[in-house]
């Protein structure tokens, strides 16, 4: 049996964007927090810089100064654009991601191409999704492998465990090669999958995390999930990180965190087709899971335009309960 290990815990930078942080100062916050590194899953420069190769190394260096873990972000998956659903080239978007990672000294570049597919009427089948994505990664495997990078594609809102799966065999792809995933723990209630079995069921091929508890209430209309602190919510993270600590790679787990809520329409049948690999098991357990918080005292959502103000301390808090919940 592989041993268990004690993995880094660290933050990703989209829960600080109301900060308007650079990358440094995300990284001396981070520092100054009792991080350990930082995910850089998107960029939102609030004080108008560019990024620069020179701010690049200032960041390795800082990181290896401080014994720290660095990941980047700004990678894509979908060749579409989200708004329009015209057809997008987005070997340039990875191939700068994958420049700026080397740079870095980080294999991990994480992919986000939008989400909440399913709830747009307008967009394609997902199969026709899944069929060009692979396409279009097969296309990218050779520039990824050339910067020697693995784009890890976030269980966003965009497609379930199984599906992500089955791009990874038309990509005829292997873990540890040019595509991962950046486990996102919460993500997985709104794709309809119990955090625990999806995250067990894509174990080989996890190379990041987002650690993210979740609130989930039943409601008329369906499902309610919205983030909440760590170890206040419905996500067995302490399990999933067990699951994690005796991978075969050192794992970071970046705390992520922010405001909003989500609505799943279960209830509406054209919407629950929509999920062809949904089991009876999984959707029973999210039932289960939803009545039990009824009962539980679960926080409430904090709405995304309030999250600034609490941000700060939550992360501070979240980074305190995810150290308890290691042990």
């Amino acid at each position: 049996m592989t041993k268990s290990r004690k993995l880094k815990i660290g933050i990703d930078n989209y829960g600080l964007y109301p900060l308007g942080l650079n990358l440094l100062e995300t990284m001396q916050w981070a520092q100054n927090n009792g991080a350990k590194g930082v995910q850089f899953s998107g960029l939102m420069l609030g004080k108008g810089e560019t990024v620069s190769a020179a701010d690049l190394r200032d960041i390795k260096k800082f990181a290896v100064d401080n014994s720290m873990y660095v990941e980047w972000g700004g990678g894509q998956h979908v060749p579409y654009d989200t708004a329009t659903w015209e057809k997008k080239d987005i070997l340039a978007v990875n191939k700068k991601a994958a420049e700026e990672a080397e740079i870095l000294g980080t294999r991990i570049v994480r992919s986000c191409s939008g989400g909440l597919f399913r709830w747009d009427p307008k967009s394609p089948k997902i199969e026709i999704l899944l069929q060009e994505m692979a396409r279009s990664l097969r296309e990218q495997r050779q520039m990824l492998r050339d910067h020697n990078i693995i784009l890890a594609i976030e269980t966003h809102f965009e497609f379930t465990t199984f599906e992500l799966l089955k791009v990874f065999e038309y990509c005829e792809a292997e873990p540890e090669d040019y595509l991962g995933i950046c486990l996102d723990t919460m993500n997985l209630i709104v794709m309809l999958e119990d955090p625990l079995l999806a995250a067990e069921r894509i174990l080989p091929w996890v190379v990041s995390t987002h650690i993210k508890d979740g609130g989930l209430f039943l409601e008329s209309e369906g499902f309610r999930v919205f983030p909440v602190e760590l170890g206040q919510g419905v996500v067995d993270l302490q399990r999933i990180i067990q699951l994690l600590s005796k991978h075969d790679r050192d794992i970071n787990l970046s705390v992520e965190d922010h405001g909003g809520d989500f609505l799943i329409p279960v209830f509406d049948p054209v919407f629950l087709s929509k999920f062809p690999d949904l089991t009876v098991l999984e959707l029973s357990r999210l039932v289960n899971t939803a009545k039990k918080a009824e009962t539980s005292g679960l926080p409430p959502a904090v709405k995304r335009e309030n999250w600034y103000q609490v941000c700060e301390q939550r992360i501070r808090n979240d980074l305190h309960n995810l150290e308890n919940i290691m042990g």
